[in-house]
C-alpha cells in the first residue's frame, strides 16, 4: 500500500472518528429520549386507557385539554414558576460576589450555603411544610412576635404556588452560587488588576470586567434553573399534592 493510500485512509478515519464516539450515545439517546417522544404524540392521537386496543381520535384530546381549567391553570403556574425561579441566578451571583472575599469565618459561611444543595428535594419539601405550619411552623412564630395571625400558607390556593416555588428557590440558588464561585475562581486576575489601573470599581469592574468572564457559567445557571423550573414535581407532590383544589398543580403534575 503506497503513502498516499495511507494517507487518505488515515483522513477518512479522522474525518469519521467523531461518528464513532458519537454513536454510542445517539443511539442511547434516540432510544429512550427520541422514541418516547415520537410513542407519546402517536399515542396523543388515540383513545386508549393503556391496556385495550387503541381508538384514533384525532385532535379530540388536544381539544378537550385546552378547554380544562386545570390545564389552564397549570400553565399560568409554570409561567410563574419560570419568572421567579429566575430570581436564583441573580441571588446567587449576589451570594457568590460576597463569598468570594477573604474574610474571617468565610469557609463556614460557604457551608452553610453549600448545604441546601445536598438536600433531596423531598426533604426540602418536608422541612417547608413544616416551616409554613400556621400552628407549630417557624414562619408563624415569626408572625406571632410581630402581632400577626399566621397565614396557611399551603392551604390558601392564592399562596400555595408561590410557597412552593420558594423552597424551590432555596436549593437553586445555593447550585447558581456554586457554579459562579467556580467561575469567579478562574476569573483572570491579571485583567482585574488593569481594570483597576484604568480607574474601573465597583459596578463598572463587575460589568465590564467580571460578568463577561462569567458568562459560561450564567448560561449553565440559566439552562439548569428553566430546565428545573419546567420539571417542578417532587416539592408539589410532597408539599400540597398539586392542592388546595388543583390551584398550585403545574403542567408536569397533572394525571
Amino acid at each position: 500500500m503506497d503513502k498516499k493510500t495511507v494517507n487518505k485512509i488515515l483522513k477518512l478515519q479522522q474525518k469519521f472518528a467523531p461518528a464513532y464516539f458519537l454513536a454510542p450515545a445517539l443511539i442511547l439517546f434516540a432510544t429512550f429520549v427520541l422514541w418516547p417522544i415520537v410513542q407519546s404524540i402517536f399515542i396523543s392521537f388515540h383513545q386508549w386507557d393503556g391496556f385495550g386496543p387503541m381508538n384514533f381520535v384525532g385532535l379530540k384530546n388536544y381539544r378537550t385539554m385546552v378547554v380544562d381549567p386545570r390545564f389552564l391553570k397549570s400553565i399560568l403556574n409554570n409561567v410563574y414558576w419560570l419568572v421567579f425561579m429566575m430570581l436564583a441566578p441573580l441571588i446567587g451571583l449576589t451570594l457568590a460576589l460576597f463569598l468570594n472575599q477573604e474574610m474571617k469565618g468565610m469557609r463556614v459561611l460557604k457551608s452553610l450555603f453549600f448545604f441546601p444543595f445536598v438536600i433531596n428535594l423531598v426533604v426540602v419539601g418536608l422541612v417547608f411544610s413544616w416551616f409554613y405550619n400556621p400552628e407549630l411552623g417557624l414562619l408563624a412564630e415569626i408572625f406571632k412576635i410581630f402581632g400577626l395571625k399566621p397565614i396557611p400558607i399551603l392551604a390558601d390556593e392564592n399562596l400555595a404556588t408561590f410557597g412552593i416555588i420558594a423552597a424551590g428557590l432555596w436549593p437553586q440558588i445555593a447550585y447558581c452560587m456554586i457554579l459562579y464561585l467556580t467561575g469567579l475562581a478562574g476569573v483572570n486576575v491579571q485583567m482585574v488588576e488593569a481594570g483597576k489601573i484604568d480607574g474601573a470599581h465597583g459596578f463598572l469592574m463587575l460589568r465590564h470586567i467580571i460578568l463577561p468572564q462569567l458568562k459560561p457559567a450564567t448560561i449553565v445557571a440559566l439552562t439548569v434553573t428553566v430546565i428545573g423550573s419546567l420539571r417542578s414535581f417532587d416539592l408539589i407532590a410532597t408539599m400540597t399534592a398539586g392542592g388546595p383544589w388543583g390551584s398550585s398543580t403545574v403542567y408536569l403534575y397533572m394525571e
